[in-house]
């Protein structure tokens, strides 16, 4: 039996835009009308999940998806950040800041380390590694990012280099736990069918 998963990254809000740490922003009308004229693209899943975020749902409801939200697929806790830019919070921290980018098992911010969310995000993968049938996920960047650093079996080191662009798709195959993984795919044509 092949798992497949889709996680889909919510479109462009105003914090995305601004590198804001997420603070329940909605979807901004552009980002909203993207993602409707995407929701003709998706072949219809086995399951539909969400992050409980605000974007995440918007995006999952403009896609046409009735999601099941999850919580084990929330975004990054980054505590007392929330709704700050990273430039604030660089001006205002800039120990912390350079201590949280550059060691996975900080959280300066009061908030999740990078390898806690890593751990959580692994256990929810873990647990739709032998589900039947395709499953779509629309879950917040970092999510993406902890995904492709289990999967690919990178030092958590390198989640701050995963570029993960609103509105893409990163396709996951595999048997018995073993992922193979297809990212960055844009929600247009033939990608976003689950062609692989």
């Amino acid at each position: 039996m092949t798992s497949r998963v889709m996680l889909i990254s919510p479109a462009m809000n105003e914090a995305l835009r601004t590198a804001r740490f997420d603070d329940g922003c909605p979807l901004d009308a552009a980002g909203t009308r993207q993602a409707r004229a995407a929701a003709g693209t998706l072949r219809v899943p086995d399951r539909a999940y969400v992050s409980p975020g605000v974007r995440c749902h918007e995006t999952a409801t403009a896609l046409g998806l009735d999601a099941t939200e999850v919580l084990g697929l929330a975004g990054l806790d980054v505590g007392r950040w929330r709704g700050s830019t990273l430039e604030e919070v660089g001006a205002e921290e800039p120990e912390a800041v350079g201590r949280w980018l550059a060691d996975p098992e900080a959280a300066p911010h009061g908030g999740e380390s990078v390898r806690a969310l890593c751990d959580r995000v692994a256990g929810w993968l873990d647990g739709v590694a032998g589900v039947d049938g395709r499953i779509v996920a629309v879950v917040e960047p970092e999510i993406v990012r902890a995904v492709v650093v289990r999967v690919l079996g990178a030092p958590e080191a390198g989640f701050w280099r995963v570029d993960v662009p609103p509105l893409t798709a990163t396709e996951l195959s595999g048997r018995a736990g073993r992922w193979n993984i297809r990212a960055g795919l844009p929600l247009t044509g033939d990608h976003s069918t689950g062609t692989s």
